[in-house]
């Protein structure tokens, strides 16, 4: 197991932020499980910081798309900002920075796959939001929310959509639309599916994933680029 001290320097030169106290990020890197079965104070996991960085993204958020969309209505804002900091969406700006590979786990979470589930890695991205906002301010939460959740939203946007977005296109051009379970791969607990998407019985793009569902958006949202290349 690698050394804590090394963990904390590397995630904080990749997320750009130094801690005062590197405590409160380890803080948010440690899941119940890890802290039940090292018997932690229960108040020194994660949790408490993924409560204070929900609130922090969605002030951080709102205030981006009011902003970003001066002739939004309210409705549409909300919609849009629940689909930007949804679980699938964090867990999606997790992976672009290997979150789940720094975290604390407890020995049941790690052998079931933990580090990869999206419930676990998008707690985490509110954890350590929160923890920068209580080791510096709103400043840097600001940035830390701009530069790794706020990000490349058109793409993040249309990857969370691409099913119902796929859909409508399809719908569009009176065209049909299935998908194909082809394999699983992997032990039950870590297992991978893989998913291919036809429109008219025609094989468009592949995708896969750690539940149908999910491979069937990797796979949509593959279709949906080939479509944007063409047009």
């Amino acid at each position: 197991m690698r050394d804590m001290k090394e963990i904390l320097t590397e995630l904080q030169g990749k997320i750009g932020y130094q801690f005062k106290n590197p405590d409160l990020l380890k803080q948010a890197l440690t899941h119940s499980s890890f802290a039940n079965e090292q018997k932690i104070n229960k108040l020194k996991n994660y949790e408490r910081l993924e409560f204070l960085g929900d609130a922090v993204l969605e002030l951080v958020s709102s205030e981006f798309l009011f902003h970003s969309n001066p002739d939004m209505p309210e409705g549409q804002l909300t919609k849009l900002r629940a689909s930007m900091v949804c679980e699938p969406s964090l867990a999606y700006c997790a992976r672009d920075i290997d979150l789940g590979s720094y975290m604390l786990l407890g020995k049941g979470e790690e052998a079931t796959g933990g580090r990869k589930r999206d419930s676990i890695t998008s707690d985490a991205m509110e954890a350590v939001t929160g923890a920068i906002y209580l080791d510096g301010g709103i400043e840097p939460a600001k940035q830390f929310i701009h530069t790794f959740i706020l990000s490349d939203l058109e793409n993040r946007i249309l990857f969370m959509d691409s099913k119902t977005i796929l859909q409508e296109e399809i719908q569009k051009n009176a065209q049909s639309l299935r998908y194909e379970l082809t394999g699983e791969t992997g032990p039950d607990h870590d297992k991978v599916f893989h998913v291919e998407a036809y429109i008219d019985d025609i094989l468009v793009s592949k995708g896969e994933g750690r539940t149908k569902k999910a491979a069937e958006q990797q796979a949509a949202y593959q279709a949906l680029l080939q479509m944007k290349n063409k047009a």
